[in-house]
């Protein structure tokens, strides 16, 4: 028997994850506790969202359409969902970390790399439990 997807106005929604990447966002939805169903897209926002709950939180996951990618693709799309999602409080840019390992960086599945901007660039910093942020 197919369940019924909740259906929740576009003001429910208070946390937005970005997932630039197919692969992270697959990642991202597999995390749902449940998915809801699509709302119509507001006028003049061309993006495709998948909504869901996380834990307590109803959540917007956006991503960058095919063939884009970089900030400015990235910042057109935050500009869509705030539109569209008046009530997002939390915005997040998640991701699998691809390029993180190296020979000079020790950051390991579980860890949280958190990006601060800097003028013109991103500066992020390493925290693991010996590493106060």
């Amino acid at each position: 028997m197919e369940t019924r997807k909740k259906r929740l106005s576009h003001d429910a929604y208070t946390v937005a994850l970005l997932a630039p990447l197919e692969v992270e966002l697959s990642a991202v939805r597999y995390m749902l506790d449940e998915e809801h169903e699509q709302l119509p897209t507001t006028k003049g926002d061309p993006q495709r969202y998948i909504l869901g709950q996380l834990s307590r939180h109803n959540v917007v996951i956006a991503s960058l359409p095919a063939g884009y990618q970089g900030t400015i693709s990235a910042a057109a799309v935050a500009r869509d969902l705030a539109r569209s999602f008046p009530s997002i409080t939390l915005r997040l840019l998640v991701g699998i970390g691809g390029g993180v390992p190296s020979a000079t960086t020790d950051v390991r599945l579980g860890d949280v790399v958190v990006s601060v901007p800097f003028i013109d660039a991103a500066t992020s910093y390493h925290y693991d439990e010996t590493s106060p942020v």
